[in-house]
C-alpha cells in the first residue's frame, strides 16, 4: 500500500521545511511526498528544490487551497492520501497507523486522528483537537451525515487520511467555492457517504495555530467575518452533499427529511442577530432560525435528551436576548475552552 502525503503550501516558507521533514520521517516506508507550491512569493521554491528527488515538486500559479489539492491528487499514485498543510506536522508513526487501519478495513473512506495544537514556534499548547467532551464517531456515518452533517466532529485537513479511490469520485474540488481555504469542508463531509470512517485514538499530527492562519482563529473570541465564511462554506457543502447522496441513492435509503445542524444554525442565528447587514443567506429570519434550531436540537439522536434540551434553551436565549448579550451567550457555545466546568458535565450526560 502506497500512502501519498500531499503538502500544500502558499507563502509558508517559515514552516515548510518542518512539514516536509515530518512527511519524510515516517516510519512506514511506502510513502511518496508531493509538495504543491501554490504560487508562493517567499522562499518556498528554494526550500522545496533543496530536497531534490526526495519529494515530487509541483509549482503552479496561485489558485488557492482547493486548486493545490486538485493538482496534488492528479499527480499522486497512492492508495491512501494525506493532505498536509504546510504549517502543520505529521508524527512519525502516523502513516503506519493509517496503513494498519486500511489493511484491517479495506472499505474505509477515511481515517481521522487527533491533532496536538502547537503555536507558531512549534511549542505544544496542551490543547488537543477535537475537544475531549465531544463524542467521536466511527463506523457507517451516512445517517448522521445526512441528518446533521456539521455536528459530527471532524478534523481539519492534516487530521485525515483518505481512500484515494473515494477521493477520485468527488474530485476535483470546486475551486470557485473553496478557493483560498476551506477545501477541508468538502473533503470531510462528502467522503463518509462512500464508506465507513475510523477515528484513531493516537494523536497523528500537530496543528499549528498562528496569526497567519487562513481559517483557524488564533484567539477564542467571536469573529464575525470568520463566522460568515463558515456559514457560506456550510451552505455550499450541503448542496454538494445532497448531490452526491442522490447520485449514490442514499436519500431514499436514509430518508433524512431535513438536513439540519445545530452548529450551522447557531452560527446563522448569532450572525443574523449581531451583523444583519453582512448576513449571506437570503430568506432567513430570527424566528425561522429559532424554529430550525429547535428542530435540529431534538433530531440529534446521538446525544442525550438533556443535551438536546440545553441546545434548545440556548437557541431561545440567543433569539430573545438583547443584542449586547448575544456575544456573551455565543462565545461559550463556540469555544469549549471557555466552559471548562460545563464540558465535564457534557462528557457525563452526552
Amino acid at each position: 500500500m502506497i500512502i501519498s502525503i500531499i503538502i500544500n503550501n502558499y507563502n509558508y516558507a517559515h514552516y515548510l521545511a518542518q512539514a516536509i521533514e515530518s512527511a519524510l520521517a515516517q516510519s512506514y516506508d511506502a510513502v511518496e511526498v508531493i509538495v504543491v507550491d501554490d504560487g508562493s512569493t517567499d522562499d518556498s521554491r528554494s526550500i522545496i528544490l533543496s530536497y531534490g528527488a526526495r519529494v515530487i515538486s509541483i509549482f503552479k500559479a496561485n489558485g488557492g487551497q482547493a486548486s493545490a489539492l486538485n493538482a496534488g491528487l492528479a499527480r499522486s499514485q497512492g492508495d491512501v492520501v494525506i493532505f498536509l498543510d504546510a504549517d502543520d506536522l505529521l508524527l512519525p508513526e502516523t502513516a503506519a497507523h493509517v496503513q494498519a487501519a486500511f489493511c484491517a478495513q479495506p472499505d474505509l473512506a477515511k481515517v481521522q486522528y487527533p491533532m496536538a495544537v502547537i503555536n507558531e514556534k512549534g511549542v505544544h499548547t496542551g490543547q488537543v483537537k477535537p475537544s475531549a467532551h465531544l463524542l467521536l464517531h466511527s463506523g457507517d456515518l451516512r445517517r448522521q451525515v445526512l441528518t446533521f452533517p456539521f455536528d459530527i466532529p471532524w478534523m481539519a485537513t492534516s487530521g485525515n487520511a483518505f481512500s484515494a479511490q473515494v477521493l477520485r469520485q468527488i474530485f476535483p474540488i470546486p475551486e470557485g467555492v473553496y478557493g483560498k481555504a476551506g477545501a477541508d469542508w468538502y473533503l470531510a463531509h462528502l467522503t463518509p457517504l462512500f464508506g465507513p470512517v475510523l477515528f484513531l485514538d493516537e494523536v497523528g499530527a500537530c496543528y499549528r495555530v498562528h496569526q497567519a492562519n487562513h481559517y483557524e482563529q488564533a484567539e477564542s473570541t467571536l469573529n464575525l467575518a470568520h463566522m460568515r465564511q463558515t456559514i457560506v462554506y456550510a451552505h455550499h457543502t450541503l448542496i454538494y452533499l445532497k448531490q452526491f447522496a442522490k447520485k449514490l441513492d442514499l436519500m431514499s435509503a436514509y430518508n433524512p427529511r431535513e438536513t439540519l445542524s445545530v452548529s450551522d444554525l447557531a452560527n446563522r442565528l448569532v450572525l443574523l442577530r449581531t451583523a444583519p447587514a453582512d448576513y449571506p443567506i437570503r430568506g432567513d429570519s430570527v424566528s425561522k432560525l429559532l424554529g430550525l434550531g429547535m428542530r435540529a436540537a431534538w433530531r440529534r439522536f446521538d446525544v442525550s435528551w438533556l443535551v438536546r434540551l440545553m441546545f434548545s434553551c440556548w437557541f431561545i436565549a440567543v433569539a430573545l436576548a438583547p443584542i449586547l448579550l448575544v456575544r456573551h451567550l455565543a462565545e461559550p457555545f463556540f469555544f469549549p475552552e471557555k466552559r471548562a466546568r460545563l464540558n465535564h458535565f457534557l462528557r457525563v450526560v452526552r
